[in-house]
């Protein structure tokens, strides 16, 4: 296996992209990465209850639209950078692939699928939240790509974009804490994506219960210690992730207050954040701190424009990009399987 990717890192090369930018050719070896990926059907991770012999089957059969990269969740994030560098680069020479590819995976078998495994036994809260969370940033991205296949791949995702809505507002109540890992459960990132999506459909149940959550959770918390991350496995800052939900929910001055109590360090014009260290990224957990880099980078960048006080952040940003990005397509699947996804939304952060 080792050796394959090797070989794959060859003829792709190494990816070096300009922090902050993105040119097509960028864009193309990026998303060369799900292109071979989304089908690729071993190793694979596939996180499922077992209830009996009957549930023991292949990935591809269990999750016919989402069973490449690995796991589940990084598979729909890859549909999800196919369709962001389609929209972005019409052009792209892999356009047809692109086509090819989400037509094939997307289709309403597929998708009915997907959603009868969420009804078997023991596997309600598969996912629960980030993948949930992906499934709907897929979803507005092929809503708002105009491409004569998009339509037809944003109507078969649908059901299963609703059926994770009414799961968020049937779970979200009965929340009584957030979690605050680093990881794929943590309760801030699961909710930005889907923050973003109750507002682009007017979905006001998920809007509501997500705005009352998040003050719930959120609104007390002051001086984070932020010093004390990363943790060794994060891609994901608890902080700037709690952060990101409440810029988006607040109201932009109450926001700055509460900004300022949870972590007035930000506000410091000499400050600095040390971008995560990798020493294997052969390591499917240690690789995480290239995501980690790559989400504080969006979250930072974010955070710069909503004050100008703040605009020092970009250069932070920026480092953090800088520290991850040449290592992406660096010969091993652990990282190659999802940093692609990461990188692009640095990257468009800071357009």
């Amino acid at each position: 296996m080792k050796f394959i990717f090797t070989l794959i890192f060859a003829f792709f090369g190494v990816l070096r992209l300009t922090a902050q930018t993105l040119t097509q050719e960028q864009a193309e070896r990026l998303v060369k990465l799900p292109l071979k990926c989304t089908e690729q059907e071993y190793p694979n991770k596939l996180g499922q209850v077992i209830a009996s012999k009957k549930d023991l089957k292949s990935p591809s059969q269990l999750h016919p639209a989402f069973y490449g990269c690995f796991d589940w969740h990084s598979s729909v994030h890859g549909h999800w950078l196919m369709v962001a560098i389609a929209k972005k680069f019409p052009n792209c020479t892999q356009m047809d692939a692109i086509r090819e590819q989400l037509s094939a995976h997307l289709t309403m078998e597929n998708i009915e699928k997907e959603i009868t495994f969420f009804k078997t036994e023991g596997n309600s809260s598969f996912e629960r939240t980030y993948g949930w969370a992906w499934i709907l940033k897929l979803q507005m991205e092929l809503e708002s790509w105009n491409d004569p296949c998009a339509p037809e791949c944003a109507k078969n995702l649908k059901p299963l974009s609703d059926m994770l809505c009414s799961k968020y507002v049937s779970f979200l109540p009965k929340l009584v804490y957030p979690l605050r890992t680093g990881e794929h459960i943590n309760t801030a990132f699961g909710l930005t994506f889907a923050y973003d999506y109750a507002l682009a459909h007017q979905n006001d149940s998920l809007k509501t219960i997500i705005e009352q959550k998040c003050m719930d959770f959120y609104t007390n918390d002051s001086i984070y210690p932020l010093r004390y991350e990363p943790s060794g496995y994060d891609f994901l800052s608890p902080a700037l992730e709690e952060a990101d939900i409440m810029r988006r929910i607040m109201d932009p001055s109450d926001f700055q207050e509460w900004l300022k109590r949870f972590l007035p360090e930000l506000y410091d014009s000499n400050f600095t954040l040390v971008p995560g260290t990798i020493l294997d990224r052969t390591d499917g957990k240690l690789v995480h701190l290239d995501g980690l880099n790559f989400s504080r980078a969006w979250c930072l960048n974010a955070l710069a424009e909503t004050n100008p006080e703040l605009a020092h952040l970009k250069s932070v940003a920026k480092r953090h990009i800088d520290a991850s990005l040449p290592n992406i397509t660096d010969g091993d699947y652990m990282g190659e399987h999802w940093l692609a996804s990461f990188a692009m939304l640095a990257l468009l952060s800071g357009e």
